[in-house]
């Protein structure tokens, strides 16, 4: 997968793909897997000469590898798919008095679920499905995707603040969707959010999406479980809590009574009580639509520049 973060940097990117010709090159690489040169100019009924030229520019911006082959008749330049994914990221104005932190999902702290469940890397399985033991294995540190019908995982957020600084907003951005047994676009679940333990208030997702596959989920992912989420941003700040900037909650920062030495223990959670228990799927950097975890920005204020 190539990520670009800014758009300076993707223009050799941008610039090998305005060309219809490279186009239909990377189609053919994706159809046959490998071509060498002579049976792509071939196929596109055009001269070696033209070839080499668009293959050096899907080679120098990443898309494409060349391999070279000794034959009976001489050399030949293999071409194959060297990446078949990119994101592009165009960044957000940086803001002052703030930090930012990414904790990968399997960076829970404290779990209790209930099956359906299970947890992936982007290379395989961690243990067995429907096995809430496997919650507590190693490995899950390098989870890139977790799911569960009832329970919560929590999380412990950093907090960096110094004396004489107090919390104006914390976001925490992520990629969720609910947990039906496979998949099911209509399957809603009420998902719980607290801090500290305090609730804040909750977000139903509409369904558990597998129609489509996820921009970065792997290719040996099972098409038919979970395959994206959507993403969501919930903010605390003096105002209440939000989801999306809809508010969801009266609860301020101020009732939640946080300083510089406090503990951020933050949970998400589908309970017994909940209307819709359809689960909970928390999608990490190699698995749905967007390379990230949970990312959280914590905003502040320097008390003495308010006095």
């Amino acid at each position: 997968m190539i990520h670009i973060s800014n758009l300076q940097e993707g223009l050799p990117l941008f610039k090998a793909l305005s060309s219809d010709i490279r186009l239909e090159i990377l189609n053919l690489l994706a159809e046959y897997k490998q071509l060498n040169m002579n049976d792509i100019a071939e196929k596109l009924k055009l001269t070696n000469g033209a070839i080499t030229m668009h293959i050096k520019k899907l080679e120098d911006c990443g898309l494409i590898k060349i391999s070279t082959l000794t034959a009976k008749h001489g050399i030949q330049k293999i071409c194959y798919l060297h990446e078949d994914k990119f994101i592009i990221d165009i960044g957000e104005q940086e803001i002052p008095n703030s930090y930012e932190v990414e904790l990968g999902i399997g960076h829970y702290t404290s779990y209790e679920i209930s099956p359906t469940c299970g947890l992936a890397t982007k290379d395989a399985l961690i243990g067995e499905v429907d096995n809430p033991s496997y919650f507590a294995a190693p490995e899950r540190i390098d989870c890139d995707i977790l799911w569960f019908t009832k329970g919560f995982v929590e999380y412990k957020i950093p907090n960096y603040l110094k004396p004489g600084q107090e919390f104006s907003e914390i976001q925490i951005s992520m990629e969720i969707s609910s947990e039906a047994p496979g998949n099911c676009s209509i399957w809603p679940s009420d998902i719980f959010f607290s801090l500290n333990g305090t609730y804040l208030g909750s977000w139903t997702s509409p369904g558990d999406y597998g129609e489509s596959r996820g921009l970065l989920t792997p290719a040996w992912w099972i098409p038919a479980w979970n395959q994206y989420g959507l993403l969501k941003l919930l903010s605390i700040n003096k105002f209440g809590t939000f989801i999306d900037g809809l508010k969801i909650s009266d609860i301020t920062l101020d009732e939640l009574n946080l300083n510089h030495k406090s503990d951020l223990n933050f949970r998400l959670s589908v309970p017994d009580n909940a209307e819709h228990i359809g689960g909970l799927t928390i999608f990490g950097k190699n698995f749905g639509n967007y390379n990230q975890g949970l990312s959280i920005r914590v905003i502040y204020d320097n008390i003495g520049e308010n006095n």
